[in-house]
């Protein structure tokens, strides 16, 4: 991971992301109670933003400091922390209620280290949701990353918890899911496609 390389591509356009939240995690924690939460590679921190917006008291974590001065404009007002920091090595100074990791694409052993300190954030009865691009997105859908590396499966993200002997996790989904994008066409229209991703959803016990 190069921070500084995500800082220039955070510089070069208005928003490197939408300013909506992704729609895994607004369909996923839309009735979730509102309490303290933390998005882990938050970028310009969407995520983070909409939580708060909602009632909750929000920690955006990123190794960019370009995306998180950017998030911290569009969030002004709302009860967003803004950190700089490694968003797999990173902890809070209390548990929390609920993390959010969205799209951290990165070798499997990062990918590990990050989810299961994730979890061990959590307070019992607290939620971990992941959503990622997933490894079958290289050859049945689109966009993405290209390189197999950092691409991964609902069941990888699983056997980063469950092999974990100090953590225990109640797993309440995990699976591959659609994701529809659009493009242009060529021809002033739009192209639609499907993405995949994988989305994990755990509570800590």
């Amino acid at each position: 991971m190069d921070a500084h390389a995500w800082d220039e591509r955070y510089a070069a356009s208005d928003l490197v992301w939408s300013r909506e939240p992704n729609q895994f995690v607004a369909a996923e924690l839309a009735d979730l109670a509102p309490g303290t939460a933390v998005d882990l590679a938050a970028g310009e921190g969407r995520n983070a933003i909409w939580l708060a917006s909602r009632g909750w008291s929000a920690t955006a974590v990123d190794f960019s400091q370009v995306a998180l001065d950017k998030g911290a404009r569009l969030g002004e007002g709302l009860d967003v922390a803004w950190v700089c920091a490694d968003a797999t090595a990173w902890t809070p100074d209390e548990p929390v209620d609920l993390v959010v990791i969205a799209y951290l694409q990165v070798p499997a052993a990062d990918r590990r280290r990050a989810v299961r300190n994730a979890v061990r954030m959590l307070r019992p009865g607290g939620t971990l949701l992941l959503v990622a691009h997933d490894s079958t997105n290289l050859t049945d859908g689109t966009g993405g990353p290209q390189d197999p590396a950092v691409l991964m499966s609902a069941d990888d993200v699983v056997g980063d918890l469950t092999s974990a002997d100090d953590l225990d996790v109640e797993v309440l989904r995990a699976e591959r899911v659609a994701r529809e994008v659009t493009s242009d066409d060529g021809h002033g229209g739009e192209e639609r496609r499907t993405a995949w991703d994988c989305l994990v959803r755990v509570v800590r016990r």
